[in-house]
């Protein structure tokens, strides 16, 4: 913390948006060159497949390219005000900021928090989850590499319990970006309350996919299956639920079940659909979920390969239908490669489902009609809505958060940018 302050009063403080951000591009090139290796650094650590983990790679080097070159872009304004003055607003770093990441995409999301932070010109103290730190130790050496001056970025590792629950709770942090479960999260933002710290929560969900009777099955597919077994299930926008209008059910039930069948859970460095669980503590839960199954319809299952170790944290792909809405399962953020189909009749009843959790992350929906389209889009409590896609391949400029036990506040875009910034307005008397 020492070493952060420091260099946000000295160099790093100092230094013009010019500057800073032709040296996060300089990172973001060195990250290039490393994809392979951080790729396998990732694979390896998380269990995620590596074709997975190289596209985390390649996407932490994309939010050095966005926001290098973002960070000479963020302006203030003039504000037409009273006669004889001048009133215009400027945009500050808070100081220091601290990231607290979790496990299942290191990469990804310090490239969309310390990257913007960087950009504003914060200086970062970056806690990594204890059970996937290796990625952004390595990120820190690359930022060396890089030429970012030291105490800039501090890297502290350690248990959450510890190191994360002293951060939080840190009077020297001016900002806080925390990714992770809902109960951590509100240890993290109870701590930050303390010092009047403003927090921005990512928190998880229970991310719907809605196909009407006119969706495009084909264009579909892939990405109801492929939301929700990737990095084996545990993404917090995972689509955990598909509902899917009663007169296409059937169609859609049998078409993931297929492919369900051909799913193979491997080790990371076999490149399968999926790969183990983080732990066996995180297996040990998902199978309670499963357990908690037990009265639902089970539409197919995956495999695990028989090169996957018995030791190892793998759990098969689990696909249940015909479940209700108000079942655990289609309420309660699972974590692993679980999804249920729920069916439904009109438009309303596919909005009171969707909106029937305590979450609202991300949602999608499939349909053909463009009135339907625009309506749902405004009505579904979601902080981000995709139409007849899921993910916008993931893009780097695209505001993400949520609402409800989702979180608050967004990271990505120029959003990001805003977050990590402090808004001052000056009003100049001159006569």
């Amino acid at each position: 913390m020492v070493a952060a302050q420091r260099a946000a009063r000295g160099e790093w403080g100092r230094s013009t948006a010019l500057e800073r951000g032709r040296l996060i591009s300089r990172l973001g090139a060195l990250i290039l060159e490393h994809v392979e290796l951080l790729a396998h650094i990732e694979a390896l650590d998380v269990g995620k497949p590596l074709k997975q983990a190289r596209a985390d790679a390649v996407a932490m080097a994309r939010y050095m390219e966005f926001y290098g070159g973002a960070a000479d872009k963020i302006h203030g304004e003039t504000l037409p005000y009273l006669e004889g003055y001048t009133v215009y607003t400027l945009r500050e770093a808070h100081g220091v900021t601290g990231h607290i990441v979790p496990w299942n995409y290191p990469m990804q999301i310090i490239g969309r928090s310390v990257g913007a932070a960087l950009a504003m010109g914060n200086c970062c103290v970056l806690k990594p989850a204890e059970e996937a730190c290796l990625s952004a130790l390595m990120f820190a050496e690359l930022a060396r590499q890089a030429g970012l001056p030291s105490g800039v970025l501090n890297v502290v590792p350690g248990l959450g319990a510890q190191a994360g629950a002293a951060l939080a709770a840190h009077d020297g942090i001016n900002h806080l970006s925390f990714t992770g479960s809902v109960a951590t999260g509100r240890l993290v933002q109870a701590a930050a309350a303390q010092n009047v710290v403003p927090v921005t929560l990512e928190l998880g969900g229970k991310s719907p996919q809605i196909l009407f009777e006119d969706a495009d099955v084909a264009a579909a597919l892939p990405f109801l299956i492929n939301a929700g077994i990737q990095n084996a299930g545990q993404t917090c926008s995972a689509s955990s639920r598909i509902l899917v209008q009663r007169s296409l059910y059937d169609t859609i039930v049998e078409a993931m079940a297929a492919r369900y069948q051909t799913l193979v859970a491997k080790p990371a460095i076999e490149d399968g659909d999926l790969g183990p669980l983080i732990s066996q503590r995180q297996k040990a839960i998902v199978e309670n979920f499963l357990s908690q199954g037990h009265d639902l319809t089970l539409a197919a299952t995956g495999q695990i390969s028989d090169t996957a170790p018995a030791a190892g944290a793998y759990v098969k792909p689990h696909l249940f239908c015909d479940v209700a809405p108000s079942h655990t399962l289609a309420q309660r953020e699972i974590f692993g490669p679980v999804q249920v189909i729920i069916p439904f009749d009109s438009d309303e009843d596919a909005l009171e489902i969707a909106n029937g959790t305590d979450f609202g992350l991300v949602a999608s929906l499939w349909t053909q009609n463009g009135a339907r389209q625009m309506r749902l889009a405004k009505t579904l409590k979601s902080g981000q809505v995709f139409i007849n896609n899921y993910g916008a391949g993931g893009g780097v400029e695209l505001p993400f958060g949520g609402r409800g036990l989702s979180g608050h506040g967004r990271e990505k875009g120029f959003e990001a940018l805003y977050g990590f910034s402090s808004l001052k307005t000056v009003a100049s008397y001159h006569g």
